[in-house]
């Protein structure tokens, strides 16, 4: 059987928002439904039956089970496309696209769409544990006077609600805790780290000015571009921001570092012949994807840094050195872990601690041309669709060429992948 080509064909998101602001009243379901009704009335999709929908959240509700499917049913896609819920945090969105790519190329599917979405303005609260194990007792108690003992066992402070504990459960460390082992470990200075930031709000700010997002974004709850841009900041202003981590001797802050936000991403993928039945142009092609993952809890300092395998063993399998492309996208989690990622990749001793040979300097240029996380803000399972989006509208733009994909994620995985579009 030959494998087919993957095209990407569209995109659509909504803007992403900052934890409880526009989207404080939005759940995942409202954002991940909007987003996919502008790729519906984009690309005229009403009624389509498309292969599948794949996506996810990483913070759902139990409720949310089937969130993708149960979305899909409130658009104007035909109700008979399947949805499926994939979950691999803050890779989600891309190994989404993976997923529905891998359909593509052996001719199970021929369109599909990877999606992502997250709230953490709405993230789930529950009840205590010993309050959960009460209820299920009264619910299997067989009298009225058996109900009542157990129900006036419940203390006062087993009514006090429970958020979810987002800290990484091997190391009880924040994902910014990991990292400001990371900057210290590998001497990403906090200079370094605000000079990064600000480049990425410069960037976004110029984009924005330039329209470069005015066909990706679908408006949404009066939202019409992502605010979390600083237009405003400055080294000055980043330099005045105290370490949100390690209070006393850390680097990393709320200028240099993700929120907490709200968002969701949309990514259409096809086939060459769906594409043209559908009038739609190749915006570039999916050719190559790798996922990776690294030991993090005694090497705590390492969390976020499984791109560094990924990317190894992709460019060898693509037969390609670092140095072969004409844009990348290296997700901003945080600036020091870019910059980290970077500085591997450059140093021969550093490399050589992973097991391989440094792959080389990059054009500093050519990185997140259009800014990325630190200045769109990063809610989680949407981030790789907004990353994909971008890359394949650059390449396309700019007629042929080549793009990098990297993206960390918690409990120490990582992917990376290439978009290329031939001249």
């Amino acid at each position: 059987m030959n494998n087919r080509k993957v095209a990407i064909v569209g995109y659509s998101r909504i803007p992403f928002a900052r934890q409880n602001t526009a989207y404080a009243e939005a759940g995942n379901r409202d954002m991940l439904e909007a987003t996919l009704n502008g790729l519906i009335e984009k690309y005229k999709l009403k009624g389509e039956l498309l292969g599948e929908v794949a996506g996810g959240a990483v913070i759902k509700h139990s409720s949310e089970g089937n969130l993708v499917r149960e979305s899909v049913m409130n658009t104007a896609l035909n109700p008979a496309t399947p949805g499926c819920d994939l979950q691999q945090a803050c890779d989600t969105g891309i190994e989404a696209a993976i997923y529905l790519a891998n359909k593509i190329t052996l001719g199970q599917i021929d369109s599909g769409i990877a999606v992502g979405v997250d709230s953490t303005s709405q993230v789930p609260i529950v009840v205590s544990e010993h309050l959960r194990k009460i209820l299920l007792q009264v619910r299997r108690s067989h009298s009225t006077l058996e109900r009542i003992k157990k129900i006036a066992s419940i203390h006062l402070k087993d009514l006090m609600p429970v958020v979810p504990n987002i800290n990484e459960p091997q190391t009880g460390l924040s994902m910014g805790g990991h990292t400001e082992y990371t900057a210290k470990y590998y001497g990403i200075s906090r200079e370094e780290q605000d000079a990064f930031a600000l480049q990425s709000h410069l960037k976004m700010a110029k984009a924005y000015d330039e329209g470069f997002f005015n066909d990706m974004l679908t408006p949404f709850m009066g939202l019409e571009k992502d605010n979390n841009l600083r237009r405003d900041t400055s080294m000055e202003k980043l330099a005045r921001l105290k370490p949100a981590f390690d209070k006393e001797h850390g680097t990393l802050t709320a200028g240099n570092s993700t929120p907490f936000s709200d968002g969701a991403a949309s990514v259409l993928l096809a086939s060459e012949q769906w594409a043209a039945e559908h009038n739609l142009p190749v915006l570039a092609y999916l050719t190559h994807a790798e996922l990776a993952a690294i030991e993090y809890v005694e090497n705590k300092h390492n969390l976020l840094l499984a791109p560094v395998y990924a990317a190894n063993r992709m460019l060898k399998k693509a037969g390609l050195t670092l140095q072969d492309f004409d844009f990348y996208e290296i997700h901003e989690a945080f600036a020091a872990q870019v910059l980290t990622t970077l500085k591997i990749w450059e140093s021969a001793e550093l490399s050589k601690t992973f097991g391989f040979e440094p792959l080389g300097k990059i054009d500093r240029i050519k990185l997140n041309v259009k800014g990325s996380s630190l200045a769109a803000a990063h809610p989680f399972a949407a981030t790789g669709g907004r990353i994909i989006a971008t890359l394949a509208k650059l390449i396309n733009q700019k007629g042929s060429g080549r793009g990098f994909i990297s993206i960390c994620a918690a409990r120490g995985q990582g992917i990376t992948m290439i978009l290329e579009k031939p001249a």
